[in-house]
């Protein structure tokens, strides 16, 4: 399916490494001009780098979000190297694990600050170009937004403000013809994911666990497939969706996980 994002720019948060990496891969691809941001410079160096050696363009912004000023900042670098902007994902975050026993009222708001508020900073600075483009939004949220965990707190805040967020955009920007919608993932196996299965003392038989509750095929979901919904998404191929939570989780939310 041709998608025709060719030289149509996108913002892409935490686009260096697990899920915005393969966002990052997916839309340079198709012929997209990736802006990859996040804190990875190095990361980010390789894969612009091999992006350009394949015939693409894309541009680096090191950055370290939840300050609104550094969310201008790269909305205007953006827009010097390429004088448009077609698209935001917002991926950028941590499951940082500040929780209402453990944690403590100062954690809980940093953690909302690192994982919730530049996913509105960065589309308010970036709003007056998406609608001179009827550009798309992606917010890329978590299932624990809805299932919930245990001890995070400030993580699963954020994740369920991005939901509600998604849906109120959605009202407000649709009179410009700017599209927002929401992925949810579940389990995928990233760079992040893998620490925390590491920490386990068995972490075969935990990912092993983990896995056997997952309906479809029982295994973890990949960040290629994250990133083929939501490129997707950001093309006018969904040119009449908006408002909505895709559900990129082999059946973990809303199928019977007890089911063989």
């Amino acid at each position: 399916m041709e998608l025709k994002l060719k030289d149509k720019v996108f913002i892409v948060t935490g686009g260096a490494k697990g899920i915005g990496r393969a966002i990052t891969e997916e839309l340079a691809q198709e012929g997209g001009i990736p802006v990859i941001v996040g804190r990875s410079q190095k990361e980010a160096d390789e894969l612009s780098e091999t992006i350009a050696a394949k015939g693409g363009k894309s541009l680096v912004v090191n950055a370290v979000l939840g300050q609104s000023d550094i969310c201008k900042s790269i909305v205007d670098q953006t827009v010097e190297a390429f004088g448009r902007i077609d698209g935001v994902v917002n991926n950028a975050g941590v499951n940082d694990g500040v929780g209402l026993i453990e944690g403590n009222p100062d954690a809980f708001k940093n953690s909302v600050t690192t994982n919730l508020t530049h996913y509105y900073d960065l589309v308010h600075y970036a709003i007056k170009y998406l609608i001179e483009s009827k550009g798309a939004i992606v917010n890329v949220s978590s299932k624990t937004a809805l299932t919930g965990q245990g001890g995070t707190s400030g993580y699963a805040a954020s994740k369920g403000a991005q939901l509600a967020l998604t849906r109120e955009w959605a009202v407000e920007l649709a009179e410009h013809g700017v599209r927002v919608n929401a992925i949810v993932p579940a389990e995928v196996m990233t760079p992040q994911y893998q620490r925390w299965i590491d920490s386990f003392e068995d972490k075969e038989r935990s990912l092993e666990v983990i896995t056997s509750r997952i309906p479809l095929g029982k295994r973890m979901t990949t960040s290629e497939e994250i990133a083929a919904m939501t490129v997707f998404l950001l093309s006018d191929r969904s040119g009449h969706t908006t408002g909505q939570w895709l559900y990129v989780d082999g059946g973990y939310v809303h199928l019977d996980r007890a089911m063989a």
